[in-house]
């Protein structure tokens, strides 16, 4: 088997020591634990009980799946740079090479736990793991995730691999018009779900699980807050890596149970497909979750009876975010508004922008730009680029052109406005000139022409180009394909399935035939350094293969796109190199 170290070979059957992060062949680290995950999952699928334990303990003890952890962790996660009680990070290649040679299964820490805002005004309690609980906890989560995903509910989509809110979005739709008899719906939330869900529950689902001992510690570490320590004796901290994943087996079986207290509409479907249509529609995303259903006496009685369910899980109801509405009126879920308008044949299901997520929104635009009154035009525009195009994409595959383009006018008064106030002596016509410019975009066929455009002439080294603020407003509307039932990444089936669906969203992420989506195309849409997708949560850089300083050009062929860790790891061999 080729070596996951570069240039050291296994000794006696073992892998070499790791003395430099740079030889890490993460191509050969993720295959590995990509296979060993599908095995899993077939295992599972296949109810081959004595495979799949054996499989999940080699996982437990996999070197390729402890790499991988620790740079998720350590470099991919957005709390990298954040210490548990132990006040530990490992934010250079050397720390991270000395927490791999010198790990052991830690025992569990307490979590240090810290309040973050909600938009309600409330604060939402975090509790972070200590870093070597973190690396545990991603190791535990490849062994047992691919397990559940082999028997997770179809409706469930959140914080799943390979799903996501859209998902859940386009299943409320598609069950609201597919049918044309769900006119009611159950918006509802579960009450401080992850503070709550019983103990009990979560290892009653994974009883005979390899590291079973290790969760069961996580849930019992207890907390530290402002330097007292508290006890645990329910629920699952909210910034564990693995809690999302414990959660969705403590709520499994839900739908199962829903289809019972419904039961059976028709064994039609609208194709005239001989398939079980339940009365009672559900959708999921974490704890938040819609029921549909014909009669508002039906989610009623539903109600009671999901109250009770909840119960015996430690759970319940929150009854000020939980209401039965009628699809006329509307209901927002997962920062939509999805609602009904017309009546009879003139009936028109649309999904927009929630009006509190696009006020909110915009109030905090305006802040940001007010906070930068003091700061340059270059600085601004890196601030807000990846605010806006992060916003926009979310909601881009609703109905939300005049939303998009409200939103684009209100930036645009924004950095007006913040223009004007640094020179309040100059006239208008010289600020527009100086910081709004006219823009010509060529095609084969046409030259479009865009006036008013915020940008300015970039002073970092690494470019040479002009910088613009992001066009909101122009953001493309483009459908989502919601994902085919319960498919899973893990399945081994599905590497068709996958590969162009995977391919389809990363096609997403630059304009059509723009150069940046040029330079992703000749790579196929992969780092060439890990061999994964670009879109996979991780920050993307683009690197210049000749630098600038060297004779580099900004064309698209001196051009590469390599996720952030990627790009880091490159220079760091760079650097070696040249010290050699």
């Amino acid at each position: 088997m080729k070596s996951l170290i570069r240039g050291n070979s296994p000794v006696n059957g073992q892998t070499a020591q790791l003395t430099d992060w740079s030889q890490v062949n993460w191509k050969k680290a993720r295959k590995i634990v990509r296979n060993l995950r599908r095995r899993i999952f077939r295992a599972k699928k296949l109810g081959q009980w004595k495979q799949l334990r054996r499989l999940q303990k080699l996982m437990l003890k996999s070197y390729a799946n402890l790499l991988l952890s620790v740079r998720q962790i350590t470099q991919i996660n957005t709390g990298k740079r954040t210490a548990g009680v132990d006040k530990e990070v490992a934010t250079t290649p050397s720390q991270r090479v000395k927490l791999v040679n010198e790990w052991k299964i830690p025992k569990a820490s307490p979590a240090r736990r810290v309040y973050i805002p909600k938009s309600n005004g409330k604060k939402r309690p975090l509790g972070i793991p200590t870093l070597k609980d973190r690396v545990m906890q991603a190791i535990v989560k490849n062994l047992l995730e691919p397990e559940w995903e082999a028997i997770f509910e179809p409706n469930s989509y959140g914080f799943r691999p390979g799903r996501s809110c859209h998902d859940a979005i386009e299943q409320v739709v598609n069950r609201l018009n597919s049918l044309r008899k769900d006119r009611w719906v159950l918006d509802a939330d579960i009450k401080g779900f992850f503070d709550n869900l019983a103990h009990e529950t979560i290892m009653k689902q994974i009883d005979s699980a390899p590291g079973r001992e290790i969760v069961a510690g996580w849930l019992k570490a207890g907390y530290i807050s402002k330097g007292i320590y508290h006890e645990t004796n329910k629920g699952t901290p909210q910034g564990g890596v693995i809690s999302p994943l414990l959660a969705n087996i403590g709520l499994e079986g839900l739908e199962e149970k829903l289809n019972n207290w419904g039961g059976i509409r028709g064994r039609y479907n609208k194709k005239g497909e001989r398939r079980k249509v339940y009365k009672l529609g559900y959708i999921r995303y974490a704890d938040d979750f819609v029921v549909t259903a014909e009669t508002k006496e039906e989610l009623e009685k539903v109600l009671i009876q999901l109250k009770a369910w909840l119960s015996e899980r430690g759970l319940e109801i929150s009854d000020e975010k939980t209401r039965i509405v009628h699809i006329s009126q509307g209901f927002d879920f997962l920062g939509f508004n999805v609602r009904m308008f017309g009546k009879g044949k003139n009936e028109t299901l649309l999904t927009k922008p929630a009006k509190n997520k696009v006020l909110s929104f915009c109030k905090e635009i305006g802040k940001i730009v007010k906070a930068f009154n003091g700061k340059s035009q270059e600085q601004l525009i890196n601030k807000l680029n990846p605010i806006l195009r992060g916003w926009a994409n979310y909601y881009r595959h609703c109905t939300s052109k005049k939303i998009l383009s409200y939103v684009g006018n209100r930036v645009w008064k924004y950095l007006w406005d913040w223009a004007r106030r640094r020179h309040k002596k100059r006239k208008l016509r010289w600020v527009k000139d100086k910081y709004f410019k006219v823009i010509y975009k060529k095609t084969p066929w046409s030259v479009s022409k865009r006036d008013w455009v915020f940008s300015c002439e970039s002073t970092s080294k690494r470019r040479n180009s002009e910088l613009r603020i992001y066009d909101v407003a122009g953001t493309p509307i483009v459908r989502h394909v919601k994902i085919e039932g319960s498919n899973s990444p893990d399945d081994p089936i599905l590497k068709e399935y996958w590969l162009l669906r995977s391919l389809k969203a990363n096609k997403t992420l630059w304009e059509k035939n723009s150069k940046y989506d040029q330079v992703a195309r000749r790579k196929g849409y992969k780092c060439p350094i890990c061999n994964d997708w670009l879109r996979n949560d991780e920050e993307i850089e683009t690197h210049h293969i000749i630098p600038i300083k060297e004779g580099g050009s900004n064309l698209a062929d001196n051009l590469v796109h390599l996720h952030k860790a990627c790009h880091k790891l490159l220079h760091g061999k760079k650097k070696t190199k040249q010290k050699a």
